[in-house]
């Protein structure tokens, strides 16, 4: 039983949706679903974006750390070697002068080992940031008119 004065109780009126609204609301439905598309996809290549940054980060940081090890081992031996030359020298200026040599030979070792890892971290550098920069040329290309 209908009651009058309740509009939701009243039996259903039809209803027709007219033909312009019926083709925005396709529009609309239509356009959400490409730009769903078009995000899932940046959302995809943004992944694997990421997930090549970390891998080559990784890389990096692996040969970064070899190089470090290297020389640790390198620049442990050559104190060594001093510390047992030393104990064979004869006079003080024999001393001064093996402790000079050595210290000449750390300083240019130094050098050239900082000059190495500075040259390795800016190549770990610029790998890690190359696939930001081929996704990031993907989203900025003109489509072709």
């Amino acid at each position: 039983m209908t009651n009058p004065s309740d509009p939701f109780s009243a039996s259903i009126i039809p209803f027709e949706v007219p033909e312009q609204v019926r083709a925005f609301a396709e529009k609309g439905v239509l356009q959400a679903r490409d730009s769903y598309a078009k995000f899932k996809d940046a959302a995809e290549t943004h992944n694997s974006t990421v997930e090549a940054v970390f891998t080559s980060m990784n890389k990096g940081a692996t040969a970064y750390s070899a190089k470090l090890i290297e020389f640790f081992k390198a620049n442990t031996t050559s104190s060594l070697d001093f510390a047992q030359e030393l104990f064979s020298v004869k006079s003080p200026t024999e001393a001064v002068e093996l402790w000079t040599s050595h210290a000449r030979k750390q300083f240019e070792t130094y050098t050239a080992q900082a000059k190495e890892l500075a040259e390795l971290g800016q190549k770990v550098a610029s790998e890690t940031a190359e696939p930001i920069k081929a996704s990031a040329a993907k989203f900025t290309q003109q489509p072709a008119a």
